[in-house]
């Protein structure tokens, strides 16, 4: 076990209690970003009827201490291979989608969240002892901490009777999800999404369009399995066209832009479409966008 002192040395003099504010942070970020075509905000409920804004936060809040866990997990194991650091961090998820069920009632707000933001916190306090950590580095410790969870995950999936959904995307469509964008070191959030937050944060744009702008652009470049699981590829095509439209009119940076979101949401949540994996890798963003 590391003691207190070596625990606190995480990116820029953080510790694994800053590392769970910066979960904590990017997940309250995430929810209140509005407009979110089809997803719950500020507005509206998105396509979702058994959740809202509130329950976001109740959940939120319970998992506050979970974030901190994982980056202490990640210190702690540090001396161990990196598989066998993530078995540690895998039983911590599951404590951690149970605090989140007690918190909504048995909602599911944030088990994709749990998983995403969890594995970049371990790998944030794996880091802790390099100085000035950043988003690239934390990305490659999260790849190499989840090596091999595809092949693991999707093997002989032919021969299994109940499929979960994304494996059955997986087996229809090939299409890795968050497990495979988390075994290749979240390359949409290094390629799109950190360029696109950053890009509108230097020109000054408000941080609520600054989410929207960036959600819109992983919204773009990402397969959603959220989308697929619901609907079909076709449905995911569709999604990546709707969002590449809006950008083109220019997105939360222009008029015409900002009524095509809202129009977007609108077709969204009368067509039950919920972007869910994009939101998970947009809290990521705001996650790595401080290292």
């Amino acid at each position: 076990m590391l003691d207190e002192q070596e625990i606190k040395i995480f990116t820029g003099g953080g510790d694994a209690e800053a590392i769970g504010d910066r979960a904590l942070f990017s997940m309250l970020c995430e929810v209140s970003a509005t407009p979110k075509p089809g997803l719950v905000d500020r507005a509206n409920n998105g396509a979702h009827d058994d959740m809202d804004f509130f329950t976001f936060m109740a959940s939120a809040s319970a998992l506050r201490k979970s974030f901190e866990h994982f980056a202490e997990i990640g210190a702690e194991t540090r001396a161990l291979f990196a598989r066998d650091a993530f078995r540690h961090l895998q039983r911590a998820g599951l404590d951690a989608e149970k605090k989140m069920f007690a918190a909504t009632g048995g909602v599911n707000t944030h088990k994709g969240a749990i998983f995403s933001l969890g594995l970049v916190c371990g790998a944030a306090g794996r880091a802790s002892l390099a100085a000035n950590t950043s988003a690239e580095e934390i990305c490659r410790m999260s790849a190499e901490l989840c090596t091999g969870i595809c092949d693991e995950a999707y093997a002989a999936l032919e021969r299994k009777k109940i499929l979960t959904k994304g494996e059955r995307v997986f087996l229809e469509h090939g299409i890795r999800g968050v497990r495979g964008e988390a075994e290749d070191g979240f390359p949409s959030v290094l390629r799109v999404g950190l360029p696109a937050y950053r890009e509108m944060k230097k020109n000054g744009a408000p941080e609520n369009d600054v989410l929207v702008q960036t959600l819109l652009h992983l919204m773009v470049a990402v397969h959603d399995t959220n989308v697929i699981s619901r609907h079909n590829l076709a449905t995911s095509h569709y999604v990546r066209e709707r969002a590449a439209d809006v950008l083109a009119k220019g997105g939360m940076t222009t008029a015409a832009g900002r009524h095509a979101v809202a129009e977007m949401d609108r077709d969204f949540i009368l067509k039950n479409i919920s972007p869910g994996g994009c939101a998970d890798l947009l809290a990521v963003t705001v996650f790595l966008d401080s290292s």
